[in-house]
C-alpha cells in the first residue's frame, strides 16, 4: 500500500527534527523534508543529513532568494510599508514565499498534506497557513505544536531517544532567532520584560553596538530605477547584492537595530530586537527620493495606503486581491521615483546629504526666498480668501446666532 505524502517545511532545527518522526508515528505518513533558502546563514548539507536522519525520505533544497528579493522585498520598498511605523516586516515578508515553496513542492510529489513547525501564539502559523489556502485550498495543513503533547526541550529530546535518533544539537540560544537576507530577528529569554534594556553585546549579530560601531563617518549614494535601487556607490549590482552590501556597510555603522514591542495577529504584544541595517537605509533613502519626485496628493495618498499594506503583510495576506491591487497601485506611484540619494551614515544615524532625479517636482525657480519673475505673491490673497471661506462662513453665523442662557 503506497503511503500518503506530507510536505515538512524543515529547518533543521529541534522542532521539526521531531517532528519528522512524529508525522510517522501518529499519521503513517512519508515525510518530505522541504528547506527554504531565504538568504539565511545555515549549512545546507547538514540540514539535509539531518532530515534524512531523523526520518526524512526525500529531502528538497529550494532557493528562493531572488525571488523575495525581488517579488516580496522590493514591493514592499515600492509601497514604504512599514508595520506600527517600526517593524520592516523582515520575517513576514519571507513566509509567504516559504508557503508558495511547499506548495510546488507539494504538487511535484503529489501531497496532500503540509506540516510546519510555527507555535500557536504566533503569527507565522497564520502566515504559512494562509498563503497554502490561497495556492492550494485544497492542501491539508497538519500543526503538531497546536495538538502534540511535548511542552519543552527536554521532552523534544527524549522523545528523539526513544525513536532511537540521536543528534548533536548545540546549545541553544536564549533567544529565539529568526534570519533572512533582510534580516534577524531576536524574542524571548530576558526580552519579555519590557522594562529591561537589552544587552545588544550578547543579542546583535549583524549590527555593531554604538560604542563599537565605526568612528568615522561613511558617504554612500544609492542609485533608484522606478523605486528599485540597481546601484551603490556608481556601481550597478544585482537585488541579492545590494542588500547584503548595505548589510555590512549599515551593520559596521551600527544602524538598523530596532526595539519594538509590536501586536501580534493573535491578538497580544511581544517584544522583539530586530537587526535590518540594509533595509533601514533602503527604506530611508527611496522615502527620501519620493519626497523630490512625487506630487503631494499622490505621495500623502501612498502614505495611507502604505500603512495598509504592512498589515496585509503582517498579517500573512500577501496573496490577497487587496495586496494586489494596493501594489497596482504602488507601480503607478514608482513611475517617476528614479534617481539618486546620498547618504551620510554615522553611529546609528542615516543623514541625507543629497537627492537628485531627472523627474524632480522641485522647482528652485518656484520655491526660492530670492528675487523671482515666476510667482506672483499677490495670487496667495484670493486662494486664502477661498480656501478660508468655509471657516469664515462658520464664524459669521455661529457669532450672528450665538444667545446667552
Amino acid at each position: 500500500m503506497v503511503k500518503e505524502k506530507v510536505i515538512l517545511a524543515y529547518s533543521g532545527g529541534l522542532d521539526t527534527s521531531v517532528i519528522v518522526p512524529w508525522l510517522k508515528e501518529n499519521y503513517d505518513y512519508e515525510v518530505i523534508a522541504v528547506a527554504v533558502n531565504v538568504g539565511q546563514n545555515e549549512d545546507f548539507k547538514a540540514i539535509e543529513e539531518k532530515a534524512y536522519l531523523t526520518g526524512a525520505s526525500k529531502f528538497y533544497l529550494i532557493n528562493k532568494v531572488d525571488e523575495f528579493v525581488e517579488e516580496y522585498i522590493f514591493p514592499t520598498l515600492k509601497a514604504g510599508a512599514i508595520y506600527e511605523n517600526k517593524y520592516l516586516l523582515g520575517t513576514s515578508m519571507a513566509r509567504p514565499v516559504i508557503g508558495k515553496a511547499l506548495v510546488e513542492v507539494a504538487h511535484i510529489e503529489g501531497a496532500k498534506y503540509i506540516a510546519h513547525g510555527a507555535t500557536g501564539k504566533g503569527n507565522d502559523q497564520v502566515r504559512f497557513e494562509l498563503a497554502i489556502k490561497a495556492l492550494d485550498p485544497s492542501l491539508k495543513i497538519i500543526a503538531p505544536w497546536r495538538i502534540w503533547d511535548i511542552k519543552s526541550r527536554e521532552e523534544e529530546i527524549e522523545y528523539l531517544e526513544k525513536n532511537g535518533i540521536s543528534l548533536p544539537f548545540h546549545k541553544k540560544s536564549p533567544y529565539s532567532r529568526d534570519e533572512n537576507l533582510f534580516h534577524v530577528s531576536h524574542e524571548g529569554f530576558d526580552l519579555e520584560s519590557p522594562s529591561k534594556e537589552p544587552n545588544y553585546e550578547n543579542i546583535l549579530q549583524w549590527v555593531k553596538t554604538l560604542e563599537a560601531a565605526n568612528e568615522k563617518s561613511e558617504y554612500i549614494t544609492i542609485e533608484f530605477v522606478k523605486g528599485v535601487p540597481i546601484a551603490i556607490n556608481g556601481e550597478k549590482m544585482s537585488g541579492v547584492e545590494i542588500i547584503k552590501q548595505l548589510n555590512k556597510i549599515g551593520g559596521n555603522h551600527g544602524i538598523g537595530v530596532l526595539d519594538m514591542v509590536e501586536n501580534r495577529l493573535v491578538g497580544m504584544k511581544s517584544r522583539g530586537i530586530y537587526e535590518t541595517p540594509g533595509g533601514t537605509i533602503l527604506f530611508f533613502a527611496h522615502e527620501e527620493l519620493e519626497r523630490l519626485c512625487l506630487d503631494k496628493d499622490t505621495y500623502q495618498e501612498k502614505i495611507k495606503l502604505s500603512h495598509d499594506f504592512s498589515k496585509l503583510v503582517y498579517n500573512g495576506q500577501w496573496f490577497t486581491t487587496l495586496r494586489k491591487a494596493i501594489t497596482a497601485f504602488v507601480d503607478v506611484t514608482q513611475e517617476f521615483v528614479t534617481g539618486e540619494v546620498k547618504l551620510k551614515l554615522y553611529k546609528g544615524n542615516i543623514i541625507l546629504a543629497g537627492t537628485t532625479s531627472p523627474f524632480t517636482l522641485y522647482s528652485e525657480e518656484y520655491s526660492t526666498f530670492e528675487k523671482d519673475s515666476v510667482y506672483n505673491q499677490q495670487d496667495a490673497e484670493g486662494f486664502i480668501n477661498l480656501f478660508g471661506l468655509p471657516i469664515k462662513i462658520e464664524a459669521l453665523l455661529r457669532k450672528k446666532n450665538s444667545f446667552q442662557y
